[in-house]
């Protein structure tokens, strides 16, 4: 499959020279042979001349929020609903984010505060693409939630932190997830540390380094996705 890494941000440069960017992280969650990559520095303006340009886009998380007058947003946010049908999406954190508000919902920088560690989600409704019903425990890092979806999508895990944490959309090939999947612990602990007394305390950034000891459900949320694409595949195919 040809899939489109629309890129909309980066880790802090120290962490980006030592684990790479979020595209690297992708194709080793999913496989570095298994699709044909091609990625776009939405950040920098760089958008497919068209939606077809590849079978799927997979959207990663960004520093910024998707409320922020920024014009690479609203020209994402375009592609997006241009592709509505035409390509296959999904939606990692800000990923998740933006396509909810391109297609409708509502985004907020949650009073809840930052949600960072290990992040458990129960499993709300069984989708074909999915192995099973159990809950799944996968990186967080964010503080903007999804507070309300946009029609057509049905909400398919979820915590009582964050209610919307997984879509899948009824009108179009698309899924999203707020967690991080591409996160390995050792990024996801580094990524607290490089934020230790900024976004979060010391009590905080604590707990959620030791919450990496308890198992990682990584892998299995990103053969979710790869299941997802296959269904794409098998569709055009």
């Amino acid at each position: 499959m040809k899939l489109g890494i629309l890129k909309t941000g980066a880790p802090p440069a120290p962490l980006e020279a030592q684990f790479g960017g979020y595209p690297s992280m992708f194709q080793a969650l999913l496989g570095r042979d298994a699709h044909d990559y091609v990625v776009f520095d939405v950040e920098a303006g760089e958008l497919p001349p068209a939606p077809e340009a590849c079978e799927a886009y997979l959207v990663t998380g960004s520093s910024a929020g998707v409320y922020d007058p920024l014009p690479w947003i609203e020209d994402l946010s375009d592609f997006l609903r241009a592709s509505r049908g035409r390509a296959g999406l999904v939606g990692v954190c800000f990923g998740h984010q933006i396509m909810a508000q391109a297609f409708g919902g509502q985004v907020i920088k949650s009073p809840k505060g930052w949600g960072v560690g290990l992040h458990t989600y129960e499993v709300t409704e069984s989708a074909a693409w999915m192995d099973r019903a159990a809950p799944i425990a996968v990186a967080a890092s964010h503080q903007d939630q999804v507070v309300a979806p946009p029609p057509g999508a049905r909400v398919v895990a979820a915590s009582d932190f964050t209610p919307f944490g997984m879509l899948a959309y009824a009108d179009q090939p698309a899924i999203s997830i707020q967690l991080h999947p591409e996160f390995e612990p050792a990024y996801a602990k580094a990524l607290i540390e490089a934020r230790r007394g900024s976004r979060y305390d010391d009590a905080q950034a604590d707990q959620a380094v030791a919450s990496y000891a308890a198992p990682n459900d990584a892998l299995r949320v990103g053969g979710w996705i790869d299941a997802f694409l296959a269904t794409i595949r098998a569709r055009k195919g």
